[in-house]
């Protein structure tokens, strides 16, 4: 494990950063796409960024998914199929990340980035409100369960985005439902994930635990907009702060 110093500019860098994902991961999904670039400019390897993103990403979904549900806006037993597919895609994702080089893993993720930007640009007309299920429930937690879990295991960023819009096209849940849902799903995933890259060894706890506070505020404060307003509002911040990553990422693993 690289040597770390946490100074007081880079503890304000982590806290700000934590609070700033928190709180647009719980209202539209794609906190870890500002949460891991932040971990990764202070120079934590990919692996380590990775793992570290897990513990501090698990405080704010747990502060979002518990207001979610004292609001009622989604209930634990109708989440039992998907958490519990979730949390087996979610460990073999962590297992299988960290068995790749760390060159693979920077060069993959500007790709897997401009992936979730056309999908969340195409899809802007999505959870106005409630509609049909498309599809039967369970088995839409047992493929979305084991797909996004394993995504999120093994990446990460944009997962609460592919499981916000999947559960308004497949499910017809509106936004609000949907955000809820997505918040749980990602909690169990991330405290799955947490615990393979745990065992691994590539989790920053000082780095984590600093990014962590601000998490668990800024999602406190996030569903709580998102429960009185949804989440349309935040799609124009959301598209620009995924743009920026992908340019970013993309410079310094193709260009610099």
């Amino acid at each position: 494990m690289p040597e770390f110093e946490l100074t007081i500019p880079i503890f304000m860098i982590l806290l700000s950063g934590g609070f700033c994902a928190g709180f647009v991961d719980s209202i539209a999904g794609g906190g870890g796409l500002i949460a891991l670039p932040v971990l990764l400019s202070i120079g934590l390897p990919p692996h380590l960024a990775l793992g570290t993103n897990k513990l501090q990403g698990t405080f704010g979904t747990f502060s979002a998914s518990l207001n979610y549900i004292r609001n009622g806006k989604v209930r634990l037993t109708d989440m039992v199929a998907g958490v519990i597919f979730t949390y087996c895609g979610a460990g073999l994702g962590a297992w299988f990340i960290q068995l790749l080089e760390p060159g693979f893993i920077g060069h993959i993720i500007p790709i897997m980035l401009l992936a979730v930007f056309c999908y969340t640009l195409w899809a802007r007309d999505l959870g106005v409100k409630n509609r049909k299920s498309a599809m039967d429930r369970r088995l839409f937690f047992f493929l979305a369960g084991t797909v996004l879990g394993f995504y999120d295991g093994f990446f990460g960023p944009g997962t609460g985005s592919f499981w916000t819009a999947a559960l308004m096209i497949l499910l017809g849940y509106d936004m609000t439902r949907a955000a809820g849902a997505t918040r749980i799903m990602n909690f169990t995933s991330n405290i799955v994930a947490l615990a393979v890259f745990v065992i691994g060894r590539n989790v920053l706890y000082t780095a984590g635990f600093s990014m962590a506070i601000g998490q668990f505020i800024g999602a406190r404060i996030g569903s709580g907009m998102a429960i009185q307003k949804g989440a349309r509002f935040i799609r124009p911040i959301f598209l620009t702060v995924v743009f920026l990553t992908i340019v970013r990422l993309g410079y310094l693993n193709y260009l610099k």
